[in-house]
């Protein structure tokens, strides 16, 4: 075999199937593109599922790639065996009713025994029972003996979905000897020995299966084949599993050495090596594909990597963070094929240094409690931990439930799992009936009746008009029921077909105006949607008895102008915010106002000052630019394949709006905005903050509420300049020189009060005694720093040739001091004795340096007791 490493397989793979026509295309990301089904791409054929389907074209009919992929299916097994891992890649040839099995085949076996140069003898190859064509290609075109042909049922040797693309496949298994095998004489692949190992798959994609579970050929039929490339690699390199490779071997090396272990030397540790091993590639990947640590999907996939190697270098006696900078082995070697690692470096580095140290601070905490309970279960003899507590340590500490389970397997315990989701569901629901609580107007409690049952369909038309003329009132409900007229100074909920009001969503606040009818006015306070969709406003009736019938209705214009300038900032700000930050940022909520805009977005660190003025700049050259703003509606992937961004993909319908702001933003969005970019005026950000971990919120205004905003500050630095009788221009400047004048005059200060200090100090304490032939100086305090005591001590000292042992009391806390002069020091009382033999009698302990010492005790009380013993102590000392 050809002795190549992990990335030289890599290259090899490409450049082969490239010399075959195909195109080499660079991994997909680790996040899959329009496919809800996914969370994360596990398989080189994810990514290109549409391709298969004929929902999209491909780039080309002949593809190859080395796919990223992640599968977290079974995380916790990871490490307790040498065969599982998070984060692969995996090698694929493909076509797409191009060639088939008479290419795909004998080039697989090309690849495999000339390119590779793996002895064709150690070469099986599995097929489905019934694909004849599959036998005769293996054995008459490649040349594969009978013998090493295995045919598999369905389970085995043939790849479906429950409809759609499928096919028998071909496996390609690889014989490790009879050392590896079960001995039986029978053993081949399909065997449950580890014998045989699979390292390609090759999948013949020739039927389409319809709902009733007939298979009908395809008329161009495909190819997708898979072979992981770290298997591979153990292959070429003779290695009994994937971290023994060049590649990860590496990393772990480098682990052992962070950590001074050498593996091998203790099953535990070794699993925790692995682990780390493996996790901090998948952490990796994930961060430079703008992953980042969250509490759902994916984030909390990166979290829950992060938070298991972290936990795992615990173990390892590894303080403080250390995957950070474990990343840069994983990015200096795979940057040869992933240069979004190397781009990405130091975002990659910082997002997990500030996982770990929020991790650190829970684990801790969490540490610390659930060994307390599994000591207290072990003297107890109970084996179960209480779901009840695990809940706690999850919800009050943040303390992850994998992790607790998997300490407890440590030490030979089970949780109670059922106990967990039962606490667990009680907060979903409570969680659940206050959003349904919020959501309730009071149209539907206790009376039956409520708008999301209405079928009448509401004709929003605020997008083109604020007013309009002859609009249905159809109906008017009032606490709960649906009523035929209202009076004057009462409130009510109405609901009005068509409508120029936009109901609250997607961040943006609704509308307000007015609705007329004949006799009647109503002063809308606020506009809503259903849970279906559809509009309703609330309002008072100023004028007149409201019935349904014609109406006219008018938005407040002036307010829904503010509001759309805010909401079309939005668009820009997120786009400047990926522009600087990068693009992991997403939006994560939004309040749009007509006074201000709050913006919530995926972060990781606090945004610097730099930076957030480098995003305002971007945001008001945009708007200067006076960007036409375009709407368009269509489909959902047709607005995919723009390149607009989507925001909560699960709300969209099969119908959406794109707004494009010229050639900078194009996002999916249903709400109102300026015709022109110009007509924001201009952007200011007033704040930034965390309002979660992994999450940062900006506070902006635009448009007059920042005129009014320059005028107050105008006002300030006007007011400011006649108290420092200064000009406006030298603000700064009077500033600096009063702020100095006052830290000098502060400073003067506290001298002061320090010598004052030190004089009452002196007064409380005793005169100079002599005890056991030498000259000392006692005294006792309270509400006095251990510092101010040492340097009182050493002052006292200095001056008197004395030796001086003082004491505070500081609330609960007991200190003791005690500073010997060097000629006192010869005849044997040495200050680090003597204090350690004061603060014993207090239940304490201590000691230092024989001319200077401190020490501590326990019970305040006894303070007394012990600074009455220095006669008896010295005594003894002396003798």
């Amino acid at each position: 075999m050809k002795p190549l490493g992990l990335h030289e397989i890599r290259s090899e793979f490409l450049k082969f199937y490239e010399s075959k026509k195909h195109l080499a295309l660079p991994s997909f990301s680790l996040v899959p593109k329009n496919d809800k089904s996914l969370l994360l791409i596990g398989a080189g054929m994810a990514p290109m599922k549409k391709f298969f389907t004929g929902e999209a074209v491909p780039p080309a009919s002949r593809v190859c790639t080395s796919q990223k992929c992640i599968r977290t299916g079974d995380i916790e097994n990871v490490g307790k065996t040498d065969r599982h891992a998070t984060f692969f890649e995996m090698l694929g040839n493909f076509s797409f009713g191009d060639y088939f099995k008479s290419e795909a085949i004998p080039w697989a076996w090309e690849f495999l025994t000339e390119v590779l140069e793996i002895d064709p003898d150690r070469l099986w190859a599995t097929i489905y029972l019934d694909d004849d064509e599959a036998f005769r290609i293996w054995n008459e075109e490649v040349g594969l003996p009978k013998e090493r042909i295995v045919r598999l049922g369905k389970e085995d040797n043939f790849w479906e979905l429950s409809v759609g693309p499928s096919g028998p496949c071909s496996e390609i298994y690889f014989d490790r000897g009879e050392k590896h095998g079960c001995g039986k004489p029978d053993c081949k692949p399909g065997c449950d020995c580890d014998r045989y190992i699979e390292v390609w798959n090759l999948v013949f994609t020739q039927f389409d299966k319809d709902e009733e579970g007939n298979y009908h050929p395809l008329a161009r039929p495909n190819i997708d084949t898979g072979m992981g490339l770290e298997r591979i690699a153990t292959v070429l390199q003779e290695t009994n599993n994937i971290f023994e490779i060049d590649a990860i071997h590496a990393i772990l090396e480098d682990i052992c050495e962070m950590a001074g272990y050498e593996y091998g030397t203790d099953p535990k540790l070794d699993m925790s090596v692995r682990v780390i091993t493996d996790h901090i590639r998948a952490i990796t990947f994930m961060i430079s594909d703008s992953i980042i640590p969250s509490n759902e999907g994916r984030g909390y996939v990166e979290r829950r990597l992060t938070r298991r190697a972290a936990k795992h270098g615990r173990n390892l006696g590894i303080q403080g963070a250390f995957l950070y900078k474990l990343a840069d082995s994983v990015i200096d070697s795979w940057k040869v094929q992933y240069r979004e690692l190397e781009d990405n470096r130091e975002v990659i580095q910082r997002v997990i240094l500030r996982e770990e140290e929020r991790f650190l601070k829970t684990l801790e905490t969490g540490m610390e409690l659930l060994e307390s309970e599994i000591d207290k279960m072990k003297k107890e003899e109970r084996r179960e931990f209480s779901g009840e507590d695990a809940f706690k340590l999850y919800d009050t500490y943040g303390f992850p439930l994998d992790l607790t389970r998997e300490i407890l397997e440590e030490s030979g315990m089970t949780l109670d799992e059922a106990a967990f989701d039962e606490k667990m569901e009680a907060q979903k629901n409570r969680a659940r009936v206050a959003r349904d609580d919020s959501d309730n107007i009071g149209w539907s409690a206790g009376s039956g009746f409520d708008l999301n049952d209405i079928e009448e369909e509401t004709d929003f038309v605020g997008y083109e008009t604020l007013d309009i003329d002859g609009a249905n009132l159809l109906h008017i409900i009032v606490e709960g029921e649906d009523v035929e007229r209202v009076e004057s100074g009462e409130k009510a909920i109405f609901y009005l077909n068509p409508t120029p009001f936009y109901g609250e969503s997607g961040g943006q606040v609704g509308d307000t105006g007015v609705v007329e009818g004949d006799g009647f006015t109503i002063r809308i306070e606020d506009a809503q949607k259903t849970k279906s969709g559809h509009t309703y406003v609330i309002g008072t009736v100023t004028e007149g008895v409201a019935t349904p019938g014609s109406v006219s209705a008018h938005v407040d214009r002036e307010r829904r102008e503010k509001t759309r300038r805010n909401h079309s900032v939005t668009h820009l700000l997120h786009q400047a915010l990926k522009d600087t930050l990068g693009d992991h940022v997403n939006q994560a909520g939004s309040h749009v106002g007509p006074d201000m805009m709050r913006f919530d977005f995926t972060h990781y660190e606090a945004v610097s000052a730099e930076d957030i003025q480098t995003i305002e700049e971007i945001v008001n050259r945009k708007i200067f630019e006076s960007l036409p703003v375009r709407t368009e509606i269509l489909s959902y992937d047709e607005a995919k394949e723009t390149g607009a961004v989507g925001l909560f993909e699960d709300k969209y319908g099969d119908k959406v709006r794109v707004v494009s702001m010229g050639d900078y933003s194009k996002e999916l969005c249903g709400g109102t905005h300026v015709e022109n970019t110009a007509q924001i005026g201009m952007f200011k950000i007033l704040s930034e903050s965390g309002i979660s971990a992994g999450v940062r919120r900006m506070e902006t205004v635009t448009g007059p509420a920042l005129y009014r905003l320059i005028k107050v500050t105008d006002a300030t630095n006007h007011e400011a300049a006649v108290l420092l009788k200064a000009s406006e221009g030298e603000i700064i400047k009077k500033l600096k020189h009063h702020l100095k004048n006052e830290k000098n005059l502060e400073k003067e200060l506290d001298r002061l009060n320090a010598e004052i200090a030190k004089s009452r100090m002196r007064d409380q304490v005793g005169e100079k005694e002599t005890i056991a032939g030498i000259d000392v100086i006692r005294g006792s305090f309270r509400d006095v720093s251990v510092e101010d005591l040492r340097n009182m001590a050493e002052n006292l000292r200095d001056k008197e040739d004395a030796l001086v042992i003082l004491s505070t009391v500081n609330g609960e806390k007991l200190n003791f001091v005690c500073a010997s002069p060097k000629d006192v020091i010869s005849r044997g009382f040495k200050a680090g004795d003597i204090v350690r033999n004061i603060a014993k009698i207090a239940g304490g302990g201590g000691g230092g340096r024989p001319d200077m010492a401190t020490a501590g005790g326990k019970d305040v009380k006894s303070v007394d007791k012990a600074m009455h013993a220095v006669e008896d102590i010295l005594n003894d000392i002396g003798k």
